[in-house]
């Protein structure tokens, strides 16, 4: 299967379970990796019969600025649906990160979806 990777996106969110958390947006990172068929769009060079990388980039970004939960389980989930709404994709890994929260220390969350 055919893949396309978008590492280190960076968006602030209002997203977390302790205190003080949610209160001021903290950065948070995002690699994702989908799968799928590209061969319809190795053979038309065209955008439209791919995943466009920079639509997927804008649903990451968007949905953490705009959105807040207490668990990263449930922003990645969320993230995950939005971009799976796309059938060409066959799976899906995504891992969130919360740089430096832990003593410098980043936690990160790994979640996969297929179909």
């Amino acid at each position: 299967m055919d893949r396309i990777t978008i590492a280190n996106v960076l968006a602030y969110g209002r997203h977390g379970a302790n205190p003080g958390e949610r209160d001021r947006p903290q950065p948070l990172r995002v690699d994702l990796t989908l799968e799928f068929d590209s061969a319809r769009a190795a053979l038309s060079d065209d955008l439209a019969d791919t995943v466009n990388y920079a639509e997927v980039h804008a649903t990451i970004v968007r949905t953490i600025e705009e959105r807040s939960f207490a668990l990263l389980e449930r922003l990645a989930g969320e993230i995950l649906d939005a971009v799976c709404a796309d059938a060409r994709i066959t799976r899906a890994e995504l891992t969130i990160a919360k740089p430096r929260l832990l003593d410098g220390a980043t936690p990160a969350v790994t979640i996969v979806r297929e179909r």
